[in-house]
């Protein structure tokens, strides 16, 4: 059986002759990674909602007193009712000078980029 093993052992390269050359089978078991183990998860940080225009244009810091003296929730109240009056005086406008709705949209996204840009978003 010696000569068997031999035999194998040359055939099989490295790894025959590891296995021929005297290890044991308690030995590769312990060298072998542990049969069960717990990876944890990663922890998801949830992402902080902000604005980011906060700080810029002229009007920005006027705009941050406001919302910090009525409050959040009132204070988008009447940003939204403020955009909304906004955009039917555009309408009104498009209507009167007979432009179409694709220029209108237009129109209310360069009012959009400017309110950003002047601060009123932030």
């Amino acid at each position: 059986m010696a000569a068997t093993s031999l035999s194998a052992a040359a055939s099989l390269g490295s790894w025959g002759t590891s296995v021929a050359g005297g290890e044991d089978h308690a030995m590769l078991q312990s060298k072998a990674a542990p049969p069960h183990f717990r990876v944890a998860r990663p922890v998801r940080l949830r992402p902080v909602m902000r604005n980011v225009n906060e700080g810029k244009g002229i009007f920005a810091p006027i705009v941050v007193v406001a919302r910090n003296i009525i409050g959040k929730k009132k204070f988008n109240q009447l940003r939204g009712k403020a955009i909304a009056l906004h955009s039917q005086v555009i309408t009104e406008f498009c209507k009167s000078i007979g432009a179409d709705s694709k220029q209108r949209q237009g129109l209310i996204r360069i009012a959009k980029k400017n309110g950003e840009r002047l601060g009123f978003l932030a």
